[in-house]
């Protein structure tokens, strides 16, 4: 049969539209909210610790940014923002190619490496929302050459950002002893041993063998899970450490290469009280105010002190937590998926640098905590609200890590009012805040209604975490989101 001219040309033009509405769907935000969710059950899971979860985030992140970038002018590229940041592999001019599919498969990619220690069920959890996701990109009417093509490329970014991921020193982190300094007023993990009862099935250690009923596996206290993890262990250092509240945590944590700042030490904090036996010195009032504030804890007051406690294996660690508000943002704010992505890299490459720069400091520092000062001049029986983590006092990780994420928040999206639904799962009522601002300062004070931060720490983190969310946001040229 012939087609008459006319008509060949209308069908000509209705394919190339078709063709046209195949392949330039519209990126979902839902998708960045999606892999943000499965990001905080699997640091949850894996019972990763801090500063581990901020390094997965961040290579993470910028994954998922990267592969939406590649349908999108709007989104400038991460290279020359981010510290040794690649040069990605890029499509064909005049091709197309779709944003989604190519963040799925660089997300995966980058996943699938940096967690292949991790469970089993993890690894499922990754692999079903990246195959649904691309199966609802199918459904949604991209073609199936389009699909492939961006996949691959997706699937080369995700190994550029590996590979990347293996130049900021972490390699050189595992494995390394550390002998604490010994002296008035350092560091010491003095916990009792009672205190690391719900973490006796680490990864890290298998089992911490106190004599504690709680510890041994027996009919009655057994769980799936917990045969899980404490299934024999393979020799050698772990890439995916969990934490161990029983040891010293990433002591040598300040030589990761940061994402934004130039050193750990860029943003200064004030030096920390000297040690001081003294009634009358700084460190002894620091000290009695933490005393006498546990000792009067009111309920709200306890309620604070749980809420942010974000404890490794229990929840997504502070990490998860502003990860998990910053993904609350993305429906409540109406942000596309190009402007959820942003926010989320933003965000992640914050915090990941706020633990660089605070374990730097902690380190450097090395102040003892609450704990054995108060139970050595004040009250020999204390005991801090919540367990204290196992490595040095000052400056607050979780002041620097919130004050970090508040402040990219608030210059993204305004320091306005907002409700928190991050800990529904683990028994926590929403909270609603006036500002990020104000969200990340009860996080910090939560720490001395907890008992494990003195008052100079809070603000020497919250001092610190300001300044890095700043650069972060100043780096990478952020503008408000609309």
């Amino acid at each position: 049969m012939i087609i008459p001219p006319r008509v060949a040309t209308v069908v000509l033009a209705a394919t190339v539209l078709l063709s046209a509405c195949n392949t330039n769907r519209k990126n979902d935000p839902k998708v960045v909210a999606e892999w943000m969710r499965t990001l905080y059950g699997t640091i949850r899971v894996e019972r990763l610790s801090p500063p581990v979860a901020s390094r997965l985030s961040a290579y993470a992140t910028a994954a998922l940014y990267s592969g939406l970038a590649t349908s999108s002018d709007a989104m400038a590229p991460l290279t020359g923002a981010l510290n040794g940041f690649p040069d990605l592999p890029k499509g064909e001019v005049g091709t197309v190619y779709d944003g989604t599919l190519a963040a799925v498969a660089a997300e995966r990619v980058v996943l699938d490496t940096m967690l292949r220690e991790a469970l089993p069920t993890t690894l499922s959890s990754v692999r079903r929302l990246a195959d649904s996701l691309e199966a609802a990109r199918s459904a949604d009417g991209v073609s199936e050459d389009t699909r492939k093509r961006s996949s691959e490329l997706g699937r080369r970014i995700g190994l550029s950002i590996v590979s990347w991921s293996r130049t900021d020193g972490f390699d050189s982190t595992r494995g390394r002893k550390y002998v604490a300094p010994v002296g008035p007023g350092l560091w010491v993990n003095d916990a009792p041993g009672n205190t690391f009862a719900s973490q006796n099935l680490s990864g890290a250690t298998q089992s911490l063998d106190f004599d504690n009923p709680a510890n041994l596996q027996r009919p009655g206290n057994m769980s799936d899970r917990g045969l899980i993890l404490s299934r024999p262990k393979r020799a050698g250092l772990a890439t995916l450490p969990p934490v161990n509240m029983a040891g010293t945590s990433e002591p040598y944590w300040g030589q990761v290469r940061p994402f934004v700042l130039k050193s750990w030490g860029e943003c200064e904090v004030p030096r920390p009280p000297q040690y001081s036996m003294d009634s009358e010195s700084e460190r002894h009032r620091d000290a009695d105010n933490v005393a006498t504030t546990g000792k009067t804890l009111t309920p709200e007051q306890k309620a604070i002190a749980l809420y942010w406690a974000d404890n490794a294996g229990e929840s997504g660690t502070p990490v998860g937590h502003w990860i998990s508000i910053a993904s609350q943002m993305v429906s409540e704010r109406h942000l596309s998926a190009e402007d959820a992505a942003r926010m989320m890299v933003l965000t992640a490459v914050a915090h990941a640098d706020a633990f660089i720069a605070s374990w730097g400091y902690k380190y450097q520092f090395n102040i003892v905590r609450p704990r054995p000062y108060i139970r050595a001049f004040i009250d020999s029986t204390w005991e801090p609200f919540i367990p204290t983590p196992p490595f040095p006092e000052y400056p607050s990780g979780h002041s620097t890590v919130s004050s970090s994420a508040a402040t990219v928040l608030a210059a993204l999206l305004g320091d306005t009012p907002f409700t928190d639904s991050t800990s529904i799962s683990i028994g926590h009522a929403p909270r609603t805040f006036r500002s990020f601002t104000a969200a990340s300062e009860e996080a910090g004070q939560s720490r001395i209604y907890g008992g494990i931060h003195f008052p100079s720490g809070n603000l020497g983190g919250r001092a610190l975490g300001k300044c890095i969310g700043l650069e972060v946001v100043a780096r990478l040229k952020a503008e408000r989101l609309k």
